[in-house]
C-alpha cells in the first residue's frame, strides 16, 4: 500500500500490474536515449505520466518538472545529447526523467555505483536536495555507507536476500552487533541543528539532545536541521576530563556496550553522562586500550572526538 492505493494484498487477490502503477526507476547506467536532447529525454518521461497510472493504483500529483530541472542543475543541459555529458551530468538526467513520469514511488538500483569519486561527490547534493524538497517516498538501494548516511531515513539491512535489520537511521547504525559497525567507516549520524557560526575560524556549532560538537564550517543557517557523522576510528575515550588538549569536541557519556576481537574494541556510547537520553557513538580503539582502561558497561567516561573530522 502507499498512501490510500493498494497494489497487492495477496488475501484479497488484489494485484495491480506493474506497468500500473506510478513508478519512477533509476539503475546505475543513466540508459537515457541516445539520438534524443536532455529536452526530448524528459519529454519521453513527461508524456508517459498520462499513461499507466490507473486510478485504482492511485494517480500521482503532478510533478513541476521546471522546479526538478532547477533542483538537479541541469537548466544549461536541455540542448546537449547525452554523448557530450558526464556521468553525473547524464545521472542527473536519469533521475530528472524518471520524476517527469510523476510516480508516486521512486526506485534507485545504486545510482552512483558507476561514477567516480568526484562524479559521485558532485552528484550526492543535488540527491539531498530532492529529499528535503520532494514530498515522495524513495527506496534507494546501495553498498556505500556514506550514502546511506547522508540520505536514509529508514534501513532495511540485507544480506542474502534475508533481512537483519530494520529501523530508523541512527538506530542501526548505532548498533555495534550489525555487520555495519565492522567496516572501516563505520559510524554513527547525529540529527542535529545549527546553532551559530564561528567564521573566523572556519567552524560551525550544531546542537542535538543531550549535546552539541563543533564541525567545519557548515553552509546551512542557525537553526538548519543537519546531519553529523561521527565515524568510530574518530572517537576516542578517557576516564577524567581531557586538560589542554587539541581536541574540540569532548562530551560526557556513558559506556553501554564493549565489543573487542583479537586487536580491537568497539564501544557504544551514549552521550549525556550518568542518566543522559541524548545521541550514541561508537568508538573503535584497540583492545590494549581497553584493558588498560578496565572499560565496563556502566562506565562513565569522556569521548573525544577532533573538529576536523567532522
Amino acid at each position: 500500500a502507499l498512501g490510500d492505493a493498494v497494489w497487492q494484498d495477496d488475501a484479497l487477490r488484489r494485484f495491480v500490474p506493474t506497468h500500473q502503477r506510478p513508478l519512477g526507476y533509476v539503475i546505475q547506467e543513466a540508459a537515457l536515449f541516445p539520438h534524443l536532447s536532455v529536452r526530448d529525454n524528459l519529454d519521453y518521461g513527461r508524456r508517459r505520466s498520462s499513461r499507466g497510472s490507473g486510478g485504482a493504483a492511485g494517480a500521482a500529483p503532478g510533478i513541476d518538472l521546471a522546479g526538478v530541472v532547477d533542483l538537479l542543475g541541469i537548466g544549461a543541459l536541455m540542448d546537449r545529447r547525452p554523448a557530450t555529458l558526464s556521468g553525473g551530468e547524464r545521472q542527473r538526467v536519469a533521475i530528472a526523467r524518471a520524476l517527469a513520469t510523476a510516480p508516486r514511488l521512486l526506485l534507485m538500483d545504486e545510482p552512483l555505483a558507476a561514477l567516480d569519486a568526484a562524479r559521485k561527490a558532485e552528484i550526492l547534493p543535488y540527491l539531498e536536495r530532492l529529499h528535503r524538497a520532494l514530498a515522495l517516498p524513495i527506496v534507494y538501494v546501495t553498498h556505500a555507507l556514506d550514502e546511506v548516511a547522508r540520505l536514509a531515513d529508514h534501513l532495511v539491512l540485507l544480506d542474502a536476500g534475508h533481512v537483519l535489520a530494520a529501523g530508523p537511521l541512527a538506530e542501526l547504525l548505532a548498533r555495534p552487533d550489525l555487520p555495519l559497525a565492522r567496516q572501516d567507516d563505520a559510524g554513527v549520524v547525529i540529527g542535529a541543528r545549527v546553532a551559530h557560526h564561528d567564521t573566523a575560524y572556519g567552524l560551525t556549532r550544531v546542537a542535538f539532545d543531550g549535546g552539541g560538537l563543533w564541525v567545519g564550517l557548515a553552509d546551512a543557517a542557525p537553526g538548519d536541521a543537519v546531519r553529523a557523522r561521527v565515524l568510530a576510528r574518530d572517537v576516542s575515550v578517557a576516564r577524567q576530563l581531557p586538560q589542554e588538549t587539541s581536541v574540540l569536541n569532548v562530551l560526557p557519556v556513558v559506556l553501554q556496550a564493549l565489543q573487542a576481537d583479537r586487536s580491537t574494541a568497539l564501544l557504544q556510547l551514549q552521550v549525556g553522562g550518568p542518566g543522559g537520553a541524548g545521541a550514541q557513538l561508537l568508538a573503535r580503539i584497540t583492545r590494549r586500550s581497553a584493558e588498560a582502561l578496565a572499560l565496563q558497561p556502566g562506565d562513565a567516561l569522556y569521548a573525544q572526538v577532533k573538529g576536523v573530522a567532522l
